[in-house]
């Protein structure tokens, strides 16, 4: 048997080659250790899991248990906040126990939610991390920039535990503008950049600007969070020709953790499925789709005891493959990453489209330096219209004609593409906000 790693171990390097078969085995026997710990004090899952039927771990006796237990919503969690405010009552342990307060960022329009964790799962945090900066071959000798302020969104300050953990330099970025961001990059001889996908863009757009070329930075590899982006081929292909470096992916939730990353072969995200149980529904039925097609993924962490996630329903559309990754990892992996989120989609004259599929198109078009997605209604019917905004002005109008037959000929749906004037689009630093309903 396989061992837990350590608290001072930010990884266990074997977990990441198990054979499915032992691989489901470990998820099943950590469960029911996490289970022990929480139905014994948390009251959060004692009012969920025992009218279930639920009551002690032992109970779960297989994998046909486990799906019989009810899924945990993002709304609940809300509710139980504002019920027992500040924390809810998702609390293993007495209060004294937790050491970190993290929130979610609100972007997708609910409230945001406060996260607590105890030393032992910041550790585990830490080590999540490790299998992203494994994937992406960062280690000692590396200097990570991390290029965003610190507040009180846990992706950032995860990351920065995690580098420590691996033994890279950690070299921060808060407090500055983007022209002082690229000068300590510079000065500093960063080799890594760590920021949102969008803002990678921007960073070299203003590197552009000030006569820096960022192609022939010291900046080797780079890795993205909170969007889709860096799994879009066009919008990674865009990033790794602007840095002359190679762009990983990164997948997490601030109330679930970080549950995947890209490895060398770039072939999908990973799912950290030592850590985590993974499932794939139909977000309609809530039944399990087949191998390969689209569906939600559903959560379930197994080291963060004193604030767990059981079934929890992401809201992440995705396509998952157990197939080994020719790296050599037997963790299943996301062709595509995310491809959207379930209240992301668009239904534009019975065409189902997701934003990332207009991005993959639009990214493509290096005379493109933002764009906007505009959605609204006409005549009870929904319209879409992109917006771009050009590097040059004078490219303009026949600039939104390619755009749009490009977009027609991909994606299958004659769109409204509108030119907008340079620099009138906003800049993101932290998660883009493109899509914009006007009614």
């Amino acid at each position: 048997m396989i061992a837990e790693p350590s608290a001072g171990t930010y990884f266990d390097p074997r977990m990441e080659t198990l054979d499915r078969e032992r691989l489901v085995e470990h998820q099943l026997e950590r469960l029911r250790a996490m289970l022990r710990e929480v139905l014994a004090s948390n009251r959060f899952y004692q009012r969920k899991l025992q009218p279930a039927g639920l009551t002690d771990a032992r109970e779960l006796s297989d994998w046909e248990a486990f799906r019989r237990l009810p899924l945990t919503t993002k709304a609940e969690l809300v509710a139980d906040q504002a019920a027992e405010p500040p924390f809810g009552t998702n609390l293993t342990y007495p209060l004294e126990r937790y050491v970190k307060l993290h929130q979610t960022s609100g972007t997708s329009g609910g409230v945001p939610l406060r996260w607590l964790d105890t030393e032992e799962s910041w550790d585990w945090w830490a080590r999540l991390w490790g299998h992203v900066y494994r994937g992406a071959g960062v280690g000692p000798g590396d200097r990570i920039f991390f290029a965003f302020s610190f507040g009180p969104f846990i992706g950032f300050w995860a990351a920065w535990e995690g580098a420590r953990k691996v033994g890279a330099l950690t070299l921060p970025g808060g407090g500055q503008q983007s022209v002082q961001r690229l000068a300590t990059i510079r000065e500093l001889g960063a080799t890594v950049l760590l920021c949102t996908p969008t803002y990678a863009l921007r960073l070299a757009e203003v590197a552009a600007e000030q006569g820096i070329d960022t192609a022939a930075s010291t900046i080797r590899t780079t890795i993205h969070a909170g969007e889709p982006g860096a799994s879009i081929p066009a919008t990674r292909a865009r990033i790794e020709a602007a840095w002359g470096a190679r762009c990983f992916d990164h997948c997490g939730m601030t109330e679930i953790g970080a549950t995947g990353f890209t490895c060398q072969e770039q072939s999908g995200v990973h799912l950290i499925e030592s850590e985590f149980i993974f499932e794939v529904l139909d977000p309609s039925t809530l039944e399990p789709v087949p191998t390969g097609e689209q569906g939600e993924l559903v959560i379930t962490n197994l080291g963060r005891l004193g604030s767990p996630l059981i079934r929890y329903r992401s809201g992440d559309l995705v396509r998952f493959t157990p197939e080994r990754c020719d790296c050599g990892r037997t963790f299943g992996r996301l062709p595509g990453g995310i491809l959207g989120r379930v209240d992301d989609m668009l239904i534009v004259r019975g065409v189902n489209i997701f934003p990332s599929a207009i991005e993959d198109v639009v990214r493509q078009f290096t005379e493109v330096a933002e764009y906007r997605i505009e959605l609204s209604r006409v005549r009870e019917m929904a319209e879409v219209t992109v917006q771009i905004e050009p590097t040059s002005a004078d490219l303009a109008g026949a600039l939104a004609e390619r755009v749009a037959a490009a977009l027609r000929t991909r994606i299958g749906l004659r769109m409204n593409v509108a030119a907008v004037p340079c620099g009138s689009l906003p800049r993101f630093e932290a998660k883009a906000k493109r899509v914009v309903r006007l009614n």
